[in-house]
This record gives C-alpha cells, structure tokens and sequence, in this order.
C-alpha cells in the first residue's frame, strides 16, 4: 500500500503446494493482480490456452506453428547478419594467427567438425581451433587414466577446467569470438544466427526423446544454452533448452536471445532462466 503497488510475481516454480497456497491468500487481499510462474517440464508452451471443462481449469497445449513469412524473415535477417560477420571474421582471424604464433603454436587456425544439422542432416562446422591438436586422443587418454574427468565428460559432454584449451583459445570462449567462423555456415544456409546448439554425430544416442525437437531447428551460433547458464548447464538441462527453443520459437524470441548474447559478450550477462 505504501509503494502502491498493484502486481505481485511469484517466481518459485519448486514451492509445494501448502506454501503457494498460504501465499496466494494473502496475496489476494493485497494487490489485484497475481502473476506466477508455472514450473515447465516440456507441457506447456508459450502456444498453450487456458480453457474451461465443465468448471474444472483445462490447459490445451500444441505445439507453436511456424508462418512461412516468420521462417523467411528468419533467413533474411541471418544473410544480412551474416555479411558484416564475415566483414569482422578477416582481422580476427589475423588476430588469432598472430597471438598462436607468439605463444608457439603454428597449427591450422581453423577447427572443421561435422555436426548435426536441421533434420538430422550432416554438415561441416567452422569454428576457431582453441585446443591443442590431437585434442580427441588427448581426451580419451585423460579419461582412461581418470575416472573423475571420464565421468564429468559423459555427464555434461565437456570438462569445465580443460586442459587442452591453448591460451588464446580460453580468451575467445570466454567472450565467445570462437564461434565467429560459423558466419560462414550462416551464409551457406546450415545454421542460423539464433538455434539449438549443433550437436555431434555421437551425441544423437544420448539426446532420447529430444533428438526430434532440436533438428527441427537450424542449428544456431547462439540460443538458449549460450545465454542461460552455459557453463552451468550439463548436458541434459541443454537439450530441454533447446527442445523448449523448438516448441516456442518466434522472431521476438530470437531477439531477446540475441540481447542477452550481446550482454553477455560485453561481460554484462547473466544466468537466469527464460
């Protein structure tokens, strides 16, 4: 009453049922509009409607349908993004070479992989090579001698402190400038500016029932695991990202995940949850 306020948001998805209850009473009588969000676990969707069943709340949910004229937009908007990427790829480039050079390491600046692309198909993915070579091998023998590393790797598919990124490279995935190659990809039509994260040909097994969701996206140079948690998301949580990604897309979503990219890249990001 002193603040006027007139809106109450309830963001505690995990609370138990007695607590939202007791919270819910006397919200009621404070303010005249209470907002809470739901806890989401691939039911509901930004496409979902609330009707009424004979008295009894219904939620009918689908999946969101995407207008040609959204999905072309889509692809205008990753060409014309694409060209000035590409216009920064060249001194970046010169960039990477020049500081690889410095600190002894005169391999391919390049890193090529395939990856899978929008329904299931393959496609070779352009990045900036930020470990050492034989980085692969490197892995398995870690692995083997370390059954701490060998689990960490099949639980989020990466290893938090890795020692096989070179100096320059921990530069360019802390500010995410290793991606930048992938404007390329962009240009060719194999990924777009916002997607699901390009996953790897061995990957598919563990994806499960998500596989579907996230190739029916193109894969993305950034999205929702870049800008939620990153780091912080282990393998799993990444792929409801990016099913959630499929299941709710639109051009608003693609923008608001290209302002938190920016943010983030600007050392002002942060790691909630959509």
């Amino acid at each position: 009453a002193d603040h006027d306020i007139d809106t109450i948001l309830i963001a505690i998805p995990d609370l138990g049922k007695s607590d939202m209850k007791r919270i819910f009473s006397k919200a009621y009588d404070l303010v005249p509009n209470v907002n809470f969000m739901p806890r989401i676990d691939g039911e509901i969707n930004f496409a979902s409607q609330i009707n009424d069943f004979d008295g009894s709340l219904l939620i009918a949910t689908s999946r969101t349908r995407n207008p040609y004229f959204q999905l072309a937009a889509k692809r205008i908007a990753d060409i014309i993004a694409a060209i000035p990427g590409m216009v920064i790829l060249a001194p970046l480039t010169i960039y990477v070479w020049v500081s690889n050079r410095r600190n002894g390491d005169t391999d391919p600046v390049f890193f090529v992989q395939e990856r899978i692309g929008r329904d299931g198909r393959l496609f070779r993915m352009y990045k900036y090579r930020t470990m050492v070579p034989g980085a692969e091998a490197i892995l398995e023998e870690m692995m083997a001698k370390d059954p701490a590393i060998r689990e960490e790797y099949e639980v989020n598919k990466k290893l938090k402190d890795d020692p096989r990124i070179t100096k320059a490279g921990k530069f360019l995935r802390e500010k995410s400038l290793d991606e930048f190659p992938q404007f390329f990809n962009v240009l060719k039509g194999d990924m777009s500016l916002v997607g699901p994260r390009p996953y790897l040909p061995r990957e598919k097994e563990d994806m499960g029932d998500q596989y579907e969701d996230v190739i029916a996206m193109k894969p993305g140079i950034t999205g929702m695991w870049q800008t939620h948690g990153r780091s912080d998301v282990d393998f799993d949580q990444r792929l409801e990202l990016d099913a959630f990604y499929y299941r709710n897309w639109n051009l608003w979503l693609d923008f608001v995940l290209l302002i938190r990219t920016a943010k983030s890249m600007l050392g002002k990001g942060d790691k909630g949850a959509y």
